[in-house]
């Protein structure tokens, strides 16, 4: 390698990406974990996917989940992130949280849930990749933005356009 990890991690940092949180329940315990690797595939098949390190608390039981509940976060839920991003604590106590009609846990407020089932896991160097089938989704349609990770920290979006639809020069970028 001609460069340093640290370096190299540093420069990706500059990608600015939505903050989410993925769930499953493995033999009854409910697993969680903040991603900022959560992605679009397909849309015909519906797939989404999300990356965990190789040596992740747990590796073993996500590979092993029936399914899972992708939520996407608001710039209020710094907290909530920042809980399920600890390694080797149980982020459920206290926690207030319903599950997916797939039998994930929800967390609380999300902007939007993503309920999959998996669809493959692949090598992704020193990650896991999770491949998933979107089977259902849901939007909570309210004003907040979603929370964005750029630098190192979280950022601020500015208020959300009201379009309702692209702009012609848009049509086929940006998941429209």
């Amino acid at each position: 390698m001609s460069f340093e990890q640290k370096d190299f991690r540093n420069a990706l940092g500059q990608f600015a990406t939505g903050v989410a949180i993925v769930t499953a329940t493995v033999d009854g315990n409910r697993l969680g974990a903040t991603i900022s690797s959560f992605n679009s595939v397909s849309l015909d098949p519906p797939l989404v996917l999300f990356s965990m390190i190789r040596g992740s608390l747990g590796i073993a039981q996500w590979k092993a989940a029936k399914s899972y509940c992708i939520a996407i976060l608001g710039e209020s839920q710094r907290d909530l992130s920042n809980r399920f991003a600890k390694a080797g604590t149980d982020k459920w106590i206290g926690l207030d949280h319903t599950f997916a009609t797939n039998g994930a846990p929800m967390v609380p407020g999300a902007n939007a849930y993503f309920e999959c089932e998996p669809w493959s896991v692949c090598d992704g160097g020193d990650h896991e990749i999770f491949i998933c089938r979107v089977n259902a989704f849901r939007v909570i349609h309210q004003a907040e933005p979603s929370l964005i990770f750029c630098g190192g920290r979280y950022r601020h979006l500015s208020a959300l356009d009201a379009a309702t639809k692209p702009p012609p020069e848009n049509l086929y970028l940006h998941g429209w």
